[in-house]
């Protein structure tokens, strides 16, 4: 049993340990190219959010995980069988429900762990600040934490040398042989400023990736996987212990 995974304990522990900070990993089901599966996101947001836990817990960080929220916004892909979708506002109301039980219980500091491209809950967290003006709602995108460019030469966006790397230490038996994967090539839009980030339109993937992949995994090793997740372990170690410790009536300096 690891105590700070919730699915794993039981009331005894549970009733005498009440969590400084509950952690929400959040991913999706869609096709990662040839070689990865469907569940990648989970997989990665399951054992990052517990690992994390594990370690922040041996710096007296109280936190517990919640069990991993499998599906994602996949609104760009409705024609690739079996991308899974949870649209936008679905995911509001399984936030507002849960959100219910730990501000009612007590418990006011909340990590989204989003290992998801397609999910973005910052004007969730907007909202949900006015019905839970007690609590602090963050949320989290490892794949945003600067410094990957020091392990990986074609970093990828989806299904690329990140996490098929991340993959191939955590799950290589999940992994199919790289020689099966596709290049990972991606159209840009044609429009300059969707291209340049300062502009935004949804992309329509199948249009976008012949395979699902954006990146070449052709690089990919277990070795960087293990660093590289080695370093988003202590960066957001380092973020749960600062959450768990700080005094909410003094957030500011």
């Amino acid at each position: 049993m690891r105590s700070y995974i919730l699915e794993e304990t039981n009331w005894k522990e549970v009733k005498g340990n009440r969590p400084e900070v509950v952690i929400l990993p959040w991913g999706a089901t869609e096709a990662h190219n040839y070689h990865l599966p469907y569940g990648t996101d989970n997989y990665i947001a399951s054992k990052l959010a517990a690992e994390c836990a594990r370690f922040a817990g041996e710096k007296g960080a109280k936190v517990k995980v919640l069990p991993t929220l499998p599906f994602g916004v996949n609104t760009g892909q409705p024609d690739i069988l079996l991308d899974m979708n949870l649209n936008p506002g679905t995911q509001f109301l399984i936030l507002k429900d849960l959100l219910t039980v730990l501000n009612r219980q007590g418990i006011r500091k909340f990590v989204i762990l989003n290992t998801h491209g397609g999910n973005d809950f910052k004007q969730h967290i907007r909202e949900l600040n006015l019905l839970f003006p007690e609590m602090l709602l963050t949320q989290c995108n490892w794949y945003k934490i600067p410094g990957a460019e020091r392990f990986f030469e074609d970093q990828g966006e989806h299904a690329g040398e990140t996490e098929t790397s991340l993959m191939l230490y955590l799950y290589p038996e999940l992994v199919m042989p790289l020689a099966t994967a596709g290049d990972g090539v991606a159209k840009k839009f044609r429009v300059d400023a969707l291209n340049q980030g300062w502009a935004w339109a949804e992309r329509n993937w199948s249009q976008v990736t012949k395979d699902t992949g954006i990146g070449n995994p052709d690089q990919s090793t277990a070795d960087k996987g293990e660093r590289f997740f080695a370093f988003l372990t202590e960066k957001i170690v380092d973020f749960l212990v600062q959450l768990a410790e700080v005094d909410l009536m003094d957030l500011y300096k």
